[in-house]
């Protein structure tokens, strides 16, 4: 409590004289009062209890020492002198006084009255001796009082003698002792035990980490409960800074309630007890009494006008104090209080006036008074710029558990009550966590001496359930006679608001009545004090005893007062920050304040607010709603972490539980408190709301200062799933407690301690509760400080405990990852022990754990002792010791040891300094370990890194997993790989010298690894010498030398090695890059060249692909070799057996060099591929090249690009295909036209030759036209970007008549560049021309004219986008006379889209021959012409239909026209026209006209009703119609009903399409009445047209009679089950039906299981399409009974088969010889998918999409799709396939020649799978795109491996 004073001293001479003075000043008094009886009485009554009056005086004038000068008077005396002492302070004083008499005494009723009526009201006291406050000035309160100085700041310093001085001092600082003592002795207060102020207890003191001095360790707590009372370990400690100059500021920060300010006090106390003997002077000075301060002072002013004055000589005392300020402390209390303003500054000296607080900033930034101490208290949050950075900051944390049963022990004297009061504490947890704020455990005990006595065990604690009834019931037990004056309680509780709102908390005489001082007083809620508002300006001022019980107050009026309503009220439920800087503006002093209402809104302090308010609890239970309401709004909101803990402790308070699970369960699920402090009491309200929460909750403290015992408040809250406490300073102490409450909470999975700077013990206390935490995920302890020896603890942990799977240390780091069990013994219920052994057995035995201890300062030593604890260990997934100091022999020992660790992925030694030396003793795990899969060594790097293989039972799974059913394939028994070792030995500095020790070391071990040699110093010498050791290292896989240094005449050794060792197969030299590579297999070349990353090949088997006869391949570049090396370089390679590929790369090869080398490969039959890349080759070299076929029979195809690129193919065995020969971009130009179509010419079958990108020109390709018909080309010339123009073209077309075996030519004169010619082995019956954008001019169309009458055998000519115009196209087909026969002219130009079907149709009449086909696209600018030559026509027929037509005058020309020359028209077809009514009538006359019209075909058009009747009444006269088309138009059912009169009598039609025409009930009826009639008719498709059941009911009576009907689509209508029963009673009758299309018509099982019997009766069927019906498994396993062995497309998707379903219809399909594609997507087959044994042979198309296939369905799959050889697109996107999918696909791709689609999207193949796809593209796989879209692929790896391989496609489009 608070009970400082300010004020001046009492001369001792002020006391002799008041003593002389006393008895005649009585009789003076008593005759001017008229009373003396009444003063006899009191005097009388208080002679009884001085103690009280001592008090009382104590409390009215606190500045009076009563210690001194009336020990020598009796008792009477005394009392007579403290009375007039307190008449002579003032009328309201003396009132008070009066009041507190028979408030708290025993007074008669007789003795009272007269007292009240007399002193207890103004009148009763005599003017002229009311020199009290109101009138009296400050300075002559005491007349004795000798004053040296007006002011000490202002007065002149005056020279004396050092003596002198040092005697001034001393007089003064004994006076402050003196003081001290006075001010801060403890007297009981009213109703308080005289234990109540002797039962200090020091609180928990805890230093800043970055401000802990030299004398105490970090986090280190002080303030021992167990120390005595009397010794000052805590208080040394506090003033034991780092800092010996400069500023020595402590800051002390506690929240309300911690004793900041009693410690204040208890500074005071010990220092004039002689205990702090360090410091000299010692001054306390509070901010709330310098706030009153108006004016500016300097800091003499501030030491002896506000403090305590000196008896003479401030100057000298002054000086005396700043030369030694080392000795100096000032106490500022209440920091949080100062009130700021804006524009103070420091001081620039002690004598100059400033603020308060610039006084404060100068004395902690030493600017004044260097080198003294400063000590300031403060609440948590934003202090004051003033403070310097290196102050010292300490956390006041109250009380723990000992420390409350300390105070409480100490509290009650009495046995019996103190055991009492113990019980009940450690019966009530909500009790404790209140007692841990030392000022709420005083409260609580001061209720609890007034409950025990009457109250039975258990009871009292239960009426002290919150903070807010704790101040209640000591208000209550407080009162002297047990009554509460409800007046009293009101009017102080309405001083109290009043005072918090206008941010007062020091009351003066004038602010409060005497009655109420008198309350105060009487209930010790008050405190007295002097008070200082400027030198020479004093008073009395009143304060609450603490602030908190002003905001009780304060909140006790809001809820009683009626002046207050409820919208008032509930503005005053608000949550304020921590982090307010104080200003004049605003005081903040209200942050307890809605705790308090919260707490008085609880039901069970109804009854003392209806005591207070004097209304009834209806009226005080709508005021407790209206803050009931604003807290709920509160709940349910998001608030920051300050806020949420204010808002826990106000629901907490209120006692409800349903308000509690409303914010319990409005909470975040990640709750985060940030940087600021949280006692035990703040945390035990957070969990106290936690416990009413259903989901769990991750709680985050990051940089949290905690209390050390406040985690004890988490114990046994188990809604807290992940809880994080990094940087919250938290002490070893706090670590203990923390760990006692984690055993309580099994539910957590992840903690973490970062950034707390733990030490060794506080480490290892943590660990050892993981094994009490069974779901724990991860333990994150990372910035903690400790010792190699902890460490090697931490790892001893880590192997025992069942559930940890790595250990992590590298710098900073320091984590724990475990992996809870999947059952434990909880889970399991009842179950026996031996049961749950046998689990945790289970567990050990699958754990693998990862230990990673990077840069950690292990030794030798510690490495031994880790090898020990890891061979009793768990498998070990790696072991990481990189950035040690294990040297070569710690590393030694590791690699011997690794044979016993059972490592599954890795042990990294990188970082120890292995020396070159030692490197072959790496060397002995090659040996000794049989899972190690990879050594690398570099000791430029640092690296040395141990990679393991997966163990042989784990090895076997992966590889049977990946395995293709060989039974199916090469039926070979399925056998697992040889042990592969990769030993990397790379920029190590070997030597020649060092290779002998090295290939002893491995011995044998190297049988099929790979070695490294790169980056080393072997030289010649070493090479040569490997080369002979390699024989006793086995059959590598591969060997890589590079960069040693080689030349030219090594190069040849390995080349004899290439040719006489078996096992290698792939030699790689890059001479001047210093690139060799030997290799065993050309897969490790394809993975290496690629740049396979290393995270695929870890665990990953390569692909066992079919290598019957893996060729041997030889590569060597960047070496230029003269002809006499080259001819030594093939005689060497002679030897060498085949087949063999040889590349080889030169910067230049001469005429003479390419000669040598082509004269050498007759001699070279094993060679099957040769290749010349990056080389530059000579113009010549071409001629040579193209005589290769004559000279070399063998070679199959030459390949030359650019002069830089050269590739010759070679044949083996029997083959006899055509030879290929391509130079392009060689710069060919026509003089070299004619020597190589010489040379060419004598192949005796040249399949494709490829001259594109060349420099031929007009000139050019009109010479190789001329040389065309002598070239034996039979298939394809291309002749594309060689800079040709529209002559080339024309040249071409005049080129046909004399190159008969030309089927088809096409030249693109636009960007693209295109010219290709096509040929046939045998003579052409039709040839055809494409020209594309060859911008024709009016001068060019009569010659192309004149060539195509010229070309015999030319039957179509295709002109796109050439320019063509509409008069260039009329004059064209007037020109063109074409030999006898049809002739087919393509026109497809931007006008033909816009010209109209009138235009076009007057083109028409231009032809020169009979027209019998018209094709109309205006959507598609496609006009397409049918000629037949010569014209055939009667003219008097022609004039005979033109006299029936009913065509206008301006028509009649054009119609005659279009009749003659349409006169043999067979088809007219017109696409997405929109025909005007001038266009139907034309064609109205035009349709009757044509007498052999055989088809038309109107499809997505549009036109008016008029010309609708216009084209029906054409249609009606067409008898001889066999194909009418009239779908997707956009005629409404009026409109259809009149077209359905052309149906009648067409007895000829064999197809019909009225797809998407509306066919209701009379449209239908009038439909099949026509189509009864229709006997010939082999086509109908009524595709969406609305036919539900009863429509297909009529159309199924008339399809009866439909005999030869071949197709039947009847998609997306909604016949349903009963249609198709109907129809399913038809399709027997149709002998000749080829194919039906039912999709999407709502057919369920029962009408599916109806159609399924009667298509087995179809044996005809060849395409069966029922999807997106309901069909069912009952549906598929009718088809699969009888499907038809004609059968050659299945769609079924969408269809809900299921497994069952589909296994019976790929057991029916099974070996159908016809089946071309199988549509069964969207249906969840699951493990149901297609399993074949026979295989379809012609199968083209799978299409599985989205059926839910995983891993375990795609081995069998991918068998089956082996046996399907014509497949061309599998279709596999949207499933659940994996990697090991992936293997399996990518396993079968080298077999499937044909394919060239695979659509994979939306799966999860990772990377890997990806790479194993592109794996089994490298190996020969025809495919062009594999679809991988939507799978879990990291861009960058997506770019890499599209980088490799172009074919993977992984983008959104599919290109």
């Amino acid at each position: 409590m608070r009970s400082l004073c300010y004020g001046n001293n009492l001369q001792i001479q002020l006391r002799a004289q008041d003593m002389a003075q006393g008895q005649l000043l009585m009789d003076h008094v008593s005759f001017q009062l008229g009373t003396t009886n009444l003063w006899s009485w009191l005097v009388r009554l208080l002679s009884k209890d001085p103690e009280w009056l001592n008090a009382k005086v104590k409390f009215f004038l606190p500045k009076m020492d009563l210690s001194s000068g009336d020990e020598a008077q009796d008792t009477t005396q005394r009392v007579m002198l403290q009375l007039r002492r307190l008449h002579t302070q003032g009328r309201a004083t003396w009132q008070a006084f009066i009041h507190c008499v028979c408030m708290e005494l025993d007074v008669p009723l007789d003795l009272e009255v007269p007292l009240l009526s007399t002193w207890g009201h103004g009148d009763g006291f005599p003017s002229q001796l009311g020199a009290g406050e109101e009138s009296q000035p400050a300075s002559q309160l005491h007349h004795g009082l000798k004053r040296p100085h007006q002011s000490c700041g202002s007065s002149p310093r005056l020279k004396q003698c050092k003596n002198h001085q040092l005697e001034l001092a001393r007089r003064y600082l004994k006076l402050l002792r003196t003081s001290a003592q006075q001010r801060y002795s403890r007297i009981p207060g009213p109703g308080q035990p005289l234990a109540f102020h002797q039962a200090y207890i020091p609180p928990i003191l805890q230093w800043s980490r970055t401000t802990a001095p030299f004398s105490a360790q970090d986090g280190a707590v002080v303030g021992d409960p167990k120390a005595e009372d009397d010794t000052d370990v805590s208080i040394r400690d506090l003033f034991s800074t780092r800092a010996d100059k400069g500023p020595r500021v402590t800051v002390l920060l506690g929240k309300a309630g911690m004793g900041k300010t009693t410690l204040a006090h208890r500074l005071c106390q010990r220092w004039a007890a002689g205990q702090l003997d360090r410091f000299q002077a010692l001054f306390l000075f509070e901010f709330r009494q310098l706030n009153l301060i108006t004016s500016s002072v300097t800091l003499p002013q501030l030491l002896f006008d506000l403090y305590l004055s000196p008896e003479a000589g401030p100057d000298s005392v002054f000086q005396y104090l700043e030369e030694h300020a080392g000795g100096v402390l000032l106490i500022f209390d209440g920091l949080d209080q100062a009130l700021h303003s804006h524009s103070s500054t420091e001081p620039e000296g002690p004598e100059a006036p400033s603020p308060a607080l610039a006084l404060f900033s100068g004395l902690c930034r030493g600017t004044i008074l260097p080198g003294c101490w400063v000590l300031a208290t403060s609440r948590p949050g934003k202090l004051p710029d003033c403070l310097p950075t290196e102050a010292a900051t300490v956390h006041m944390w109250g009380f723990d558990r000992p420390r409350v049963e300390e105070y409480v022990g100490r509290f009650f004297s009495d046995q019996e009550w103190q055991e009492a009061a113990l019980a009940e504490l450690r019966e009530n947890r909500h009790l404790q966590s209140m007692c841990a704020v030392p000022a709420l455990c005083q409260v609580t005990c001061l209720c609890l001496h007034h409950l025990l006595p009457g109250n039975s065990p258990g009871q009292s604690a239960a009426l002290l359930p919150t903070v807010t009834q704790n101040y209640v019931q000591m208000v209550s037990t407080l009162s002297p006679r047990g009554y509460l004056p409800p007046e009293s309680l009101l009017g102080l509780s309405e001083m109290a608001l009043r005072g918090l709102e206008t941010g007062k908390v020091i009351f003066s005489v004038g602010d409060i009545s005497p009655p109420m001082v008198a309350f105060g007083a009487a209930l010790g809620l008050l405190t007295s004090f002097c008070i200082c508002t400027g030198p020479g300006h004093q008073g009395i001022g009143y304060a609450f005893t603490h602030l908190s019980l002003q905001e009780f107050f304060a909140a006790l009026y809001l809820m009683a007062s009626p002046k207050v309503d409820k919208n008032v009220l509930a503005r005053h439920v608000t949550l304020n920050s921590r982090w307010v800087l104080r200003t004049k503006a605003r005081l903040g002093l209200l942050d307890h304040l809605p705790t308090f209402l919260a707490g008085l809104a609880s039901c069970a302090c109804r009854p003392f607010l209806s005591h207070v308010a004097q209304q009834d609890e209806m009226w005080v239970s709508d005021k407790q709603a209206a803050v009931m309401l604003a807290l709920r709004k509160l709940a349910i909101r998001r608030l920051t972490g300050p806020k949420v803990v204010a808002l826990c402790h106000c629901v907490g308070e209120t006692q409800e539980p349903e308000l509690a699970s409303l914010m319990a369960q409005s909470l975040p699920s990640h709750l985060s408190f940030h940087n600021f402090p949280l006692t035990y009491t703040d945390l035990s309200a957070l969990t106290n709301i936690l416990r009413h929460r259903n989901a769990s909750i991750h709680l985050d403290f990051e940089g949290c200062p905690l209390e050390p015992h406040c985690p004890e408040a988490l114990a046994g809250c188990k809604q807290i799933e992940n809880l994080r406490l990094a940087g919250c300073k938290i002490t070893a102490r706090g670590i203990s407690h923390l760990m006692q409450a984690l055993r309580l909470c099994p539910q957590l999975e992840e903690i973490s301690f970062q950034d707390n700077q733990l030490k060794d013990r506080a480490v290892l206390n943590i660990v050892e509760v993981l094994p009490s935490l069974p779901r724990l995920q991860k333990l994150d302890l990372s910035r903690s400080n400790v010792s190699v020896s902890t460490l090697l603890c931490l790892t001893k942990v880590a192997v025992t405990c069942p559930t940890v799977k790595m250990l992590q240390v590298r710098e900073t780091d320091l984590i724990f990852l475990l992996s809870p069990p999947t059952e434990t013994a909880a889970e399991l219920g009842a179950a026996p022990d031996l049961q749950g052994n046998a689990i945790q057995r289970k567990e050990a035995q699958s754990r693998s754990l990862a230990l990673r201890l990077l840069q950690c300062q292990l030794g030798i030593h510690d490495v031994q002792e880790l090898i020990a604890q890891l061979r009793e260990g768990p498998r070990l997934e790696e072991v990481n010791l990189s950035g040690n100091q294990l040297d070569d022999e710690g590393c030694r020992l590791m690699a011997e040891a690794a044979s016993q660790l059972h490592i599954t992925r890795n042990l990294d030694l990188s970082n120890n300094g292995l020396s070159v030396d030692r490197v072959h003793c790496m060397l002995s795990a090659v040996n000794t370990c049989q899972n190690l899969a990879e050594l690398h060594i570099s000791l430029l790097h640092k690296t040395v890194v141990f990679t393991f293989a997966p163990e042989q039972e784990e090895q076997e799974g992966i590889w049977k997993r990946t395995a293709l059913r060989d039974s199916l394939t090469h039926q070979v028994p399925f056998e697992l790989p040889l042990r592969s070792t990769r030993i990397r030995l790379t920029h190590c500095g070997l030597q020649a010298k060092h290779l002998e020790q090295l290939c002893r070391a491995l011995g044998g071990s190297c049988h099929h690894s790979h070695l490294d040699l790169s980056g080393n110093a072997l030289g010649d010498e070493g090479v040569a010498q490997l080369a002979q050791l390699l024989p006793g290292l086995g059959a590598l896989q591969s060997l890589n030398l590079s960069e040693n240094g080689l030349s030219l005449d090594t190069v040849f050794i390995l080349i004899q090695c290439f040719s006489t060792l078996q096992w290698l197969l792939h030699l790689d030299i890059g001479f001047e890059s210093q690139h060799v590579v030997l290799r065993g297999d050309r897969r490790g070349r394809d993975r290496l060249a690629g740049g396979c990353p290393p995270e695929f090949l870890a665990g990953v088997p390569f692909l066992a692909f079919d290598q019957c006869c893996v060729p041997k391949s030889f590569c060597l570049r960047q070496c230029q070799l003269e002809p006499l090396n080259l001819t030594r370089l093939c005689e060497t390679l002679e030897k060498c057996p085949g087949p063999l590929e040889v590349e080889l790369s030169f910067e230049v090869l001469s005429d003479q060099s390419l000669e040598t080398l082509l004269q050498h490969l007759p001699r070279l039959p094993q060679l099957s591929l040769l290749q010349l890349s990056q080389t530059r080759l000579s113009p010549k070299s071409l001629l040579l090249l193209a005589d290769l076929f004559s000279l070399c029979p063998r070679v199959q195809k030459v390949d030359i690009r650019s002069l830089y690129h050269m590739t010759l193919h070679f044949r083996s065995g029997e083959e006899h295909e055509g030879e290929c020969c391509g130079f392009t971009g060689c710069g060919l130009s026509q003089e070299h036209v004619e020597p190589l179509c010489w040379l060419l010419s004598k192949c005796e079958d040249l399949n494709q030759l490829d001259l594109s990108a060349n420099m031929l020109g007009d000139d050019g390709l009109r010479c190789l036209l001329e040389c065309l018909p002598q070239l034996p080309i039979s298939g394809s010339l291309d002749l594309s970007h060689n800079s040709i123009s529209l002559e080339s073209a024309l040249g071409l077309v005049k080129t046909l008549p004399s190159c008969p075996h030309i089927r088809e030519a096409s030249v693109n004169l636009g960007s693209e560049q295109s010219f290709w010619i096509y040929f046939s082995r045998k003579e052409e019956a039709g040839k055809t021309l494409r020209l594309s954008q060859c911008n024709l001019m009016p001068e060019h169309v009569p010659r192309l004219a004149t060539h195509l009458n010229q070309a015999l055998k030319l039957t179509a000519l295709t002109l796109t986008q050439c320019g063509l115009g509409l008069e260039q196209l009329i004059v064209l087909l007037s020109l063109l006379r074409c030999p006898v026969g049809l002739f087919t002219l393509r026109v497809e130009e931007p006008w033909v889209g816009k010209a109209g079907v009138l235009a076009l149709l007057r083109v028409c009449t231009q032809t020169s021959g009979n027209i019998t086909e018209i094709s109309i696209s205006e959507t598609q600018q496609q006009l397409c012409l049918q000629l037949e030559f010569p014209p055939q026509e009667n003219p008097e027929a022609v004039t005979l239909r033109l006299a029936h037509c009913d065509l206008e005058t301006h028509h009649s020309l054009l119609a005659g026209q279009l009749m003659e020359t349409c006169a043999r028209l067979q088809q007219l077809s017109l696409s997405q026209v929109n025909l005007c009514d001038s266009s139907s009538l034309l064609l109205k006359n035009l349709l009757v006209s044509l007498s052999e019209l055989k088809t038309f075909r109107l499809t997505s058009s549009c036109m008016s009703s008029k010309g609708l009747a216009h084209l029906t009444f054409g249609l009606r006269n067409c008898h001889h119609l066999e194909e009418l088309d009239l779908s997707n138009n956009q005629f409404g059912e009026e409109d259809t009903e009149v077209l359905m009169t052309v149906l009648e009598g067409k007895c000829w039609l064999k197809k019909l399409d009225l797809s998407h025409l509306p066919l209701g009930s009379s449209t239908l009826a009038m439909f099949t009445q026509g189509l009864s009639h229709m006997t010939l008719l082999q086509s109908l498709r009524l595709s969406r047209n609305g036919i539900c059941d009863v429509g297909c009911h009529q159309l199924s009576e008339a399809l009866r009679a439909a005999m030869s009907l071949k197709e039947l689509g009847l998609s997306h209508n909604q016949i349903r089950d009963t249609g198709a029963q109907h129809l399913a009673a038809v399709l027997p009758g149709l002998p000749e039906l080829r194919k039906i299309d039912l999709s999407g018509n709502g057919i369920g099982p029962a009408g599916g299981t109806r159609l399924a019997e009667s298509l087995t009766l179809c044996r005809h069927l060849e395409e069966l399409m029922l999807g997106y019906n309901v069909l069912g498994d009952t549906t598929a396993l009718g088809l699969a009974q009888g499907l038809p062995c004609c059968l050659r497309v299945l769609h079924l998707p969408s269809s809900r088969l299921g497994p069952k379903g589909a296994l019976s219809l790929s057991q029916a399909l099974d070996g159908c010889p016809h089946v071309e594609e199988i549509s069964l997507a969207e249906n969840s087959l699951a493990r149901g998918v297609l399993h074949f044994c026979q295989g379809l042979p012609l199968l083209r198309q799978i299409d599985l999409v989205s059926c839910e296939i995983d891993n375990h369905t795609a081995k069998p799959l991918a068998a089956s799709l082996v046996l399907c050889p014509a497949l061309e697109e599998i279709l596999l996107s949207w499933n659940l396939l994996g990697d090991e999918a992936a293997a399996e696909l990518a396993r079968v791709l080298p077999q499937m020649g044909r394919l060239k689609r695979m659509d994979l999207e939306k799966n999860r193949i990772t990377a890997c799978g990806a790479w194993l796809l592109a794996e089994g593209l490298a190996q020969g796989s025809g495919i062009q795109v594999i679809r991988l879209w939507n799978n879990p692929i990291s861009p960058t790896m997506v770019q890499h491996l599209q980088s490799q391989e172009p074919r993977l496609d992984f983008a959104f489009f599919d290109k």
